[in-house]
């Protein structure tokens, strides 16, 4: 039997999905679509009410996403990327959220900005463009002018409303208030993953992220601490925009969503090949990559064995992709990144200048919570005729968020008022 993946499937792969259960008898489907999320290698976490719960156990969705299941506001933040306020780190944490089932009265909720629980306090804090929902009720309710009048209100809000269908209903009666099929809800979650709207709709990114290995021998290498959380945030952010992302990752940079496409590398000159190869469609190019300046002169073809005297190491430069970028004209907007310890802005800007760059991330390793291999940062956007931007301390995603808004604004003229014309 073929193991291949149907078409679109890889849209899901390594997409964040929150699964919202409430309190109707279809409930028990969720388990059968946690399961199709998690064998399209999605990441799931499933939040549910109380009343979920009569229907079908924590256990049995617990087991199935590999994750716990979040039914209440003090429980620990989970997984480990998320902050300690459970509804916010979701939020982060997420690519998109899926209600399934939608139930009359969490719809309601919903519709009138009513959070009294963890599931409605999560789904609240969501951006309507991020979330699928999935009505199933009794026909009597769904054609409530209570109801009628909530859907009419998520879906000028720009909520996805997925059914109901028509068919057999808890109550024995055929008609219309039917939850659509886990498969059916899993194509429309695939569509969605791999049709972003937003800020950067059409436009071609391209980012770099993480460090380079500069081998000496088959088993060392010159590297750097950093692990691309930066980069990898920014390529999601816009990915969440709209833009077809291209990333360029180092070793060690963590799994992306299917939809980007990724090209794993490993040394400076790997990267440069992909980036400027990359670069010639590009309407913007953000080289967050901590690329080696200098590579070994030689390289040895065994180990080099130990001998117990001092060794001498000749060292040359690396090629400067920025500069090649601008040399031959290539990336469209292009925004670098300055890691420096001390005078951050100062190198930042003469970086900004000599590269022929758009705009510049300073980010000085000596300030508290910023650099390699953290959680968080802080940094300062610089840009030509005296832009200045400073960022503080914050997580990197939401960081990654803020600057790819900055970036869509002064490139394309777009703005969250704007987007999408």
């Amino acid at each position: 039997m073929s193991s291949a993946k149907e078409p679109g499937r890889e849209n899901l792969r390594g997409v964040r999905v929150l699964l919202g259960v409430t309190g109707g008898i279809a409930a028990y489907k969720a388990a059968y679509l946690v399961r199709l999320l998690r064998k399209a290698e999605a990441e799931v976490v499933v939040t549910m009410t109380e009343s979920a719960s009569r229907f079908i156990g924590k256990a049995t969705l617990e087991t199935l996403s590999g994750n716990p299941v979040v039914d209440n506001l003090w429980q620990p933040a989970l997984p480990r990327e998320l902050s300690d306020v459970e509804h916010i780190g979701l939020v982060k944490w997420a690519d998109f959220a899926i209600m399934a089932p939608a139930t009359m009265n969490s719809l309601g909720k919903l519709a009138r900005g009513l959070a009294d629980d963890a599931l409605s306090t999560i789904f609240a804090a969501f951006e309507a463009e991020r979330v699928l929902l999935a009505p199933a009720m009794n026909t009597g309710m769904w054609n409530n002018a209570a109801t009628r009048e909530s859907m009419d209100l998520l879906a000028r809000r720009g909520y996805a409303i997925l059914g109901p269908g028509r068919g057999e209903l808890a109550c024995g009666d055929e008609d219309e208030g039917r939850m659509l099929e886990p498969e059916e809800l899993l194509s429309a979650l695939e569509e969605k993953a791999g049709r972003p709207s937003g800020l950067l709709s059409g436009r071609r990114v391209l980012v770099s992220a993480g460090p380079t290995r500069e081998a000496l021998d088959p088993v060392r290498y010159i590297s750097n601490p950093s692990t691309g959380t930066m980069g990898r945030a920014i390529a999601l952010a816009a990915w969440r925009e709209g833009a077809q992302v291209t990333l360029v990752a180092g070793p060690g940079v963590a799994t992306t969503p299917g939809p980007i496409n990724r090209v794993n590398v490993e040394s400076s000159a790997e990267m440069a090949d992909a980036l400027l190869g990359a670069a010639e469609e590009a309407d913007l190019v953000v080289m967050a990559a901590a690329v080696a300046d200098y590579r070994p002169k030689s390289r040895s073809d065994e180990k080099i064995k130990k001998t117990g005297e001092a060794m001498q190491l000749e060292l040359e430069p690396t090629l400067d992709i920025l500069s090649a970028m601008r040399d031959r004209r290539l990336g469209g907007y292009r925004v670098g990144f300055a890691m420096e310890t001390g005078q951050a802005e100062a190198r930042a800007q003469a970086k900004l200048e000599a590269k022929g760059l758009d705009l510049i991330v300073a980010n000085d390793l000596e300030e508290e919570g910023a650099g390699f291999g953290r959680e968080s940062n802080r940094v300062t956007v610089l840009g030509l005729e005296g832009f200045r931007k400073e960022y503080p301390l914050m997580d990197k995603d939401e960081l990654g968020r803020q600057l790819v808004a900055l970036i869509a604004g002064r490139a394309f003229g777009q703005t969250r008022g704007k987007a999408n014309g």
